[in-house]
């Protein structure tokens, strides 16, 4: 099982590295999306992808299974991420929400029957987003160029490197049962994708040129968690920021990859 991991960490790194190189070489309109032709071509094939396969399922996941059993389900996995949200905090240098995030933990695994029910948020402890390329970011490190990854979905360099250490961290993924654990990946992403459902006619609407809306929507939204909802301002003008702003909030709702969030909790 190791190796399997090991040998899909050694690939991100690869694109995350030659993603890092093109973005140093390569000449495009845009300085942050300096291979828009590849990163293009790979979002086509992710649509393709959710189009014909994960969409549907999700769908009909949706259709069958009563409300309260999904928000179960949806629970249950954002409990297990509640652990590496805690790690990720506690290496940024924020011990508070770190042990806000063991709380967390603590109280839904067992006051909430293994994370089925959200006690902890009635008590008033509040869900973080986190992630290592969040961490890195906080330590000071670049974006790297945008790049779109095969099932993975829109990143930067600099997350498709904290990616790797996502995927190797995923306590799901070290479900030593391997049926048991492919289970519980393929029902987190299907749980993940249903969540994103109302999501998809905001964005076809709202977007001409749906490549560039979700990426210009998740480069604002990363830059957002980063700074805890707090980026510092690049623009001059008080309307420049407010759009920076709507941005920001727009990349709550513009998930792409239907299996990213699967992955990176």
């Amino acid at each position: 099982m190791k190796a399997v991991f090991f040998s899909n960490i050694s690939k991100i790194v690869v694109i995350a590295a030659a993603a890092g190189l093109l973005g140093g070489c390569a000449t495009s309109g845009n300085p942050k999306d300096p291979i828009e032709g590849f990163n293009r071509a790979m979002f086509g094939f992710n649509e393709g992808l959710d189009k014909v396969i994960i969409k549907p399922v999700a769908t009909g996941y949706e259709a069958v299974l009563p409300r309260p059993i999904q928000t179960g389900v949806a629970n249950f996995f954002s409990n297990i991420a509640d652990l590496m949200i805690g790690v990720n905090n506690l290496l940024q240098g924020k011990p508070g929400q770190a042990a806000s995030d063991a709380g967390r933990v603590l109280v839904n695994s067992t006051m909430g029957f293994l994370g089925l029910i959200d006690v902890a948020s009635s008590m008033g402890m509040e869900k973080h987003v986190e992630d290592v390329g969040q961490t890195f970011g906080r330590w000071g490190m670049s974006d790297g160029a945008y790049v779109v990854l095969p099932i993975f979905g829109p990143r930067t360099a600099r997350d498709t490197l904290g990616l790797a250490f996502d995927v190797y961290t995923d306590p799901v993924g070290h479900v030593d049962h391997i049926p048991t654990r492919n289970v519980l990946l393929v029902t987190r992403v299907i749980s993940d994708r249903a969540e994103l459902l109302k999501a998809d006619r905001i964005i076809e609407e709202a977007a001409l040129d749906k490549y560039s809306y979700v990426r210009d929507a998740y480069l604002q939204r990363r830059r957002s968690l980063i700074h805890d909802g707090n980026p510092p301002r690049e623009l001059d003008g008080s309307a420049e920021q407010e759009g920076d702003n709507k941005m920001a909030q727009a990349g709550e709702s513009a998930q792409p990859a239907p299996t990213q969030t699967a992955m990176r909790r």
